[in-house]
């Protein structure tokens, strides 16, 4: 099973910090971040990693390697200068054939409380083209963008003001994609996001989701690394 982490971004929010370490290796509970995240995926039985990398990837090259003391095998595609988004990003992973034929996507400032190895098997086991975790977040923790009814994302959409009542549900930061999907929907070169594919995919009937029951965690704010440390100390994962 393959995990695609994107870890390319600038992560302005967290400087002055950021702007010499990549964010993914921000230091959370006294560790890289980045060891967090590999070790959950391996002991969920991921045991591939595809890196999309970008700004200070050489740091993130020289602390990860190539994976084996995480457990799981790396390897890197590397934006350069010019950042392509998350959509632009997968499509480079696949014209460098990096890509197994489904795959999960993750970003690299997530700690996320749910199997990744059952979000792809879910996938593995619906029509749609490709999977999105959910989370009925009732405006709480960020803008609520989803609606989900009946195992299907049916409207994905960020940034409306004022939300419709059903839209209770958010994107939660795990995704799953069959690879040819994103061989027919997302040119190459240029930058593309994901979300514009997925607002077009849940429109269309084609986005499956997957309801998460706990709360996500993410580092691209002081506040978020807090509250994960906060997290971590009261209930270590392992």
């Amino acid at each position: 099973m393959q995990c695609v982490i994107l870890a390319g971004g600038l992560g302005t929010r967290m400087w002055p910090e950021a702007r010499t370490v990549p964010k993914t290796l921000l230091p959370v509970a006294g560790r890289p971040f980045a060891a967090w995240q590999l070790e959950w995926l391996s002991r969920a039985a991921i045991d591939s990693v595809v890196y999309s990398v970008g700004y200070l990837a050489a740091d993130i090259r020289a602390f990860v390697g190539d994976g084996s003391a995480f457990g799981v095998k790396v390897s890197y595609v590397d934006e350069g200068e010019q950042l392509r988004g998350t959509a632009g990003a997968l499509r480079l992973a696949y014209d460098e054939g990096a890509l197994e034929e489904d795959f999960l996507v993750l970003y690299g400032d997530s700690w996320l409380q749910v199997d990744p190895a059952a979000v792809l098997t879910h996938l593995r086991s619906r029509s749609e083209p490709a999977v999105m975790t959910v989370y009925r977040n009732d405006d709480q923790w960020d803008a609520s963008n989803t609606v989900f009814d009946d195992g299907r994302v049916v409207r994905y959409e960020k940034g409306l003001q004022p939300l419709p009542p059903e839209m209770r549900w958010i994107d939660y930061g795990l995704s799953a994609y069959r690879r040819d999907l994103i061989a027919e929907r997302v040119p190459a070169g240029g930058v593309h996001d994901l979300a514009p594919l997925c607002t077009a995919l849940a429109a269309a009937g084609q986005l499956a989701g997957y309801e998460v029951f706990d709360r996500f965690y993410e580092i691209g704010s002081a506040a978020g690394r807090t509250s994960l440390e906060q997290r971590l100390a009261e209930d270590p994962p392992w």
